[in-house]
């Protein structure tokens, strides 16, 4: 199920923008500038549940056929740890982040070091170790 975010509310990626100005404009089709950029889109659409958008950002190699989004899940914040390339004139980029979200069990925190490539103008996630 899709959740609205109201363009003047801040940012569920914890950028401290306004979702309007930050995530908002590149899941409604713009292309992320750096690989970071795409990341922090990526966890908003975990948070607002934008399965299209996650399909569409996952790179073709790796993407899966569907996603099982789980309702249930509440995605709290994000905290970027690393970035290695991923810029605006890189073709390759490294995130590593630290995702905290509730479920049925309780909290926790999802650790991942993401890897993203450059196709054109689109980032796109290819992959990550979790851990």
């Amino acid at each position: 199920m899709s959740k609205t975010i109201v363009g003047s509310a801040r940012c569920p990626c914890s950028s401290g923008n306004v979702y309007s100005e930050c995530c908002g404009p590149i899941i409604a089709g713009a292309p992320a500038p750096t690989a970071e950029r795409l990341m922090r889109s990526r966890f908003t659409a975990f948070v607002i549940g934008d399965e299209q958008y996650l399909l569409r950002s996952w790179h073709p190699s790796t993407r899966p056929g569907g996603l099982d989004l789980d309702d249930a899940t509440r995605w709290l914040w994000l905290e970027i740890t690393l970035t290695e390339g991923g810029g605006s004139f890189d073709a390759e980029g490294t995130v590593v982040f630290v995702a905290a979200y509730r479920d049925a069990s309780g909290r926790g925190e999802l650790r991942e070091r993401s890897r993203f490539v450059r196709e054109g103008r689109d980032w796109l996630y290819v992959d990550g170790d979790v851990g």
